[in-house]
């Protein structure tokens, strides 16, 4: 759902940090240093780095500093936690170029909202590229699906959920992370509401031989595969969908 990387030099919290992050659904890599931080980025950018302000070697309010001045990493998702909780300290993470800022000690479940509110902000961002999955192609900026050079017509909903799964093909996405991702703060509106959009997106694009692409996986969500299941001689296709319970 979205790799995470820890920058924390206490084994302690960064396994806690680590286990939750994972128990959400994410793809966390701790680290315990800034210069090992500094590789982690260099080989593969996050989509988002917890970052804790003291670190041996050099502060995580350097690190920030460097990153957003480099332009590969200008764009970079950063949460600063810290043991410190003044307002000029605060001020501080931010003006280095921190998206947010949390003082230890904190709960999880404030910095899982934190880190869901940083990702939403830069998801925007991330689609304006046109993004092809297996015979689809989406482009964001003029909100149009293409099957080869048939356009599919979708909904508004339906054309967010399918840029959503479009652009993290082969995840599997729980419905409360699709209703956080998809419909944002709406916290109204019932999980089953995901299955019945996915109903209507499969319907759009059956005629175009593209719903098998949308998977069920039971007891744990939908994903977007990258190319259609081979068909088993006499019965479905492989890998058919299970309705979740």
């Amino acid at each position: 759902m979205g790799r995470i990387l820890v920058v924390e030099d206490e084994p302690a919290i960064a396994e806690l940090i680590s286990m939750n992050l994972r128990h959400a659904g994410y793809d966390p890599h701790t680290v315990g240093s800034a210069g090992e931080a500094h590789e982690a980025v260099r080989d593969a950018l996050p989509d988002l780095v917890i970052l804790d302000w003291m670190l041996p070697g050099e502060s995580g309010v350097s690190l920030a500093r460097r990153w957003r001045a480099d332009a590969r990493t200008r764009e970079l998702s950063i949460i600063m936690l810290t043991a410190r909780s003044s307002e000029q300290d605060m001020v501080q993470g931010l003006d280095a170029g921190a998206d947010d800022y949390l003082s230890k000690p904190f709960s999880t479940a404030e910095l899982l909202a934190r880190i869901r509110a940083v990702l939403r902000r830069k998801l925007p961002e991330a689609l304006e590229a046109a993004v092809e999955v297996g015979p689809l192609r989406l482009d964001p900026a003029a909100h149009r699906v293409f099957h080869q050079h048939d356009e599919v017509t979708l909904g508004p909903t339906e054309f967010r959920l399918l840029r959503f799964l479009m652009t993290y093909p082969e995840r599997v996405h729980s419905r409360g992370q699709l209703l956080d991702r998809v419909w944002g703060d709406h916290v109204f509106i019932e999980e089953r509401t995901v299955d019945v959009h996915i109903k209507r997106l499969r319907g759009v694009l059956a005629p175009y031989g593209c719903a098998e692409l949308i998977e069920t996986v039971r007891g744990a969500g939908y994903r977007l595969a990258r190319k259609l299941p081979t068909a088993v001689p006499g019965g479905g296709p492989a890998g058919a969908d299970v309705p979740m319970r």
